[in-house]
């Protein structure tokens, strides 16, 4: 193990009265990694090539919001570094995300991200997401902080499959798929309703909450039928809060 490897366990490593699960670890993976790369947050997603996409974990609730962005966009920095099995370094978001992100750069922007760098997490033809970095100004990172990242991205990969495999033997985890598979779910349901009412994506949460209460659903159920399309919302809300197709 490695001095640099080895110094950064430890600076993530579960203190007396803390939470040991998978989850737990992975929210410390990301609040411990934007102090060390001086970033204002970070977010990790899990996605795999038969379709589960989410955010499994990010350093604060705003990081958490500009990470969904590229789910409900369907495109952003942590697509592409997937889909490249490459890190992606934009240390100037305005100069280069208009053209590459229509969408997500600047939802970001307007946030206050102006640098983002994208790292997946790969072993060998595994991959199993992405690690990002958000900062409130422009700059690309440091050499050490480049070998801190990627660093982060490898314990954050050791992390993961500890949690598959633990899950394959013992039949049970701590919940880290599922609750990835109900955001992935929940984050493309907002996307179609926003394209269905003409609205923002707040809007489209909204109206969701509205239906789900006055039907007394859950939240997920129903945007489970929204993503099978059983269930569609009208442009004007003064009509019905959604309609079954």
């Amino acid at each position: 193990m490695s001095d640099r490897v080895a110094a950064l366990r430890n600076l993530i490593a579960v203190r007396p009265g803390q939470a040991r699960s998978t989850t737990d670890y992975l929210q410390r993976v990301c609040q411990t990694a934007a102090r060390r790369l001086s970033a204002s947050g970070t977010g990790i997603s899990v996605l795999t090539d038969d379709g589960v996409r989410g955010v499994c974990a990010a350093s604060d609730p705003h990081s958490e919001r500009i990470e969904e962005l590229q789910f409900v966009f369907g495109e952003g920095p942590c697509i592409d570094a997937f889909d490249s099995r490459r890190p992606v370094l934009i240390p100037d978001l305005a100069g280069q995300a208009a053209a590459r992100w229509p969408m997500y750069g600047p939802a970001a922007h307007d946030n206050g991200v102006r640098a983002v760098f994208a790292f997946p997490l790969q072993t060998g033809a595994a991959r199993l997401g992405v690690l990002d970095v958000f900062r409130e100004h422009p700059g690309a990172l440091s050499d050490d902080q480049l070998s801190d990242a990627m660093t982060f991205a490898e314990l954050t990969m050791e992390a993961l499959l500890d949690q598959h495999e633990a899950t394959g033997i013992a039949g049970t985890g701590d919940g880290v798929a599922d609750a990835v598979e109900y955001r992935a779910e929940l984050f493309q349901a907002q996307g179609m309703v926003m394209v269905q009412i003409g609205g923002t994506i707040s809007e489209a949460m909204a109206r969701m909450r509205a239906y789900a209460y006055a039907e007394g659903r859950g939240l997920g159920d129903v945007a489970r039928d929204v993503v099978a399309r059983r269930l569609q919302f009208d442009r004007d809300p003064r009509d019905d809060a959604g309609r079954q197709a």
